[in-house]
């Protein structure tokens, strides 16, 4: 009967102690924190450029991050923030993943037979990938391994992404062994689909839908929104109006 007793003093006592430690020793709440984070998708992508959701609602909670750098919450997520912090949200635009390279099992050839791990990282290691392109889309999947919203498939050697579907957290950019990927406005429609930077004839060896620095879409395009860089083209999308004259006039349709 003693010990019953004893033991249900100390469990009182434990109990007071607990009770007055977590309130001496309490971390204070941020409301506008909480709530924010409250309104974040919980994704920990990091495509805001913190740690995650919750270093990002810390950021916005303390005035040192901008409203609106969510790309899977989008704008209504940055609408949303905008009301619990009592600012505008101003404008988003919406970013989707896109594969930069066209080089199908058609287009582009294998240089080696790869008998091994089945990952583009692993497969990257061996002198450069089983592509004849050096540059190009390995087609063994680490992307659509790792999207949440299972927004890529691999058909034909190619990494292909459902924009439809895709969130922009930019997971698979990070991925990719090859940096093939890249965030890209959803209301943009022409895309350079190649990163080959060899010159033109060097290019052609390798892929029958590489960028051969031909500067056709250059001459073409009426907005200046088009350049070519060792021997690459790549688009303004600050200045493409979509009309898709670029795309007429490439000899190698490496833009789509």
């Amino acid at each position: 009967m003693y010990g019953i007793i004893l033991v249900a003093v100390i469990a009182i006592i434990a109990g007071l102690l607990l009770s007055w430690a977590s309130i001496q020793f309490a971390v204070p709440v941020d409301e506008k924190q909480a709530a924010v984070r409250e309104v974040l998708p919980g994704a920990n992508c990091g495509a805001c450029g913190f740690s995650g959701c919750d270093g990002y609602a810390a950021a916005l909670a303390a005035g040192t991050a901008e409203i609106g750098l969510c790309s899977p919450g989008g704008p209504d997520v940055a609408e949303e923030c905008a009301t619990i912090l009592g600012k505008a949200a101003g404008e988003m635009v919406r970013k989707v993943a896109l594969v930069q390279c066209n080089g199908t099992c058609s287009n582009a050839g294998q240089k080696l037979i790869y008998d091994g791990v089945d990952t583009c990282q692993a497969v990257s290691l061996m002198f450069a990938g089983d592509s004849t392109c050096a540059y190009g889309c390995l087609g063994h999947g680490d992307c659509a391994a790792v999207c949440p919203e299972k927004a890529i498939i691999v058909h034909d050697g190619l990494a292909m992404i459902d924009q439809d579907k895709c969130v922009g957290c930019g997971i698979c950019v990070k991925t990719c062994p090859k940096h093939v990927i890249a965030l890209v406005p959803f209301e943009k429609k022409h895309h350079v689909l190649c990163v080959n930077t060899d010159k033109g004839a060097e290019a052609m060896k390798v892929c029958k839908t590489s960028c051969i620095g031909c500067m056709k879409c250059v001459k073409t395009c009426e907005h200046d929104a088009i350049h070519v860089t060792n021997f690459n083209a790549a688009i303004d999308y600050d200045k493409c109006t979509n009309c898709g004259a670029c795309a007429e006039v490439c000899p190698k349709h490496a833009i789509c």
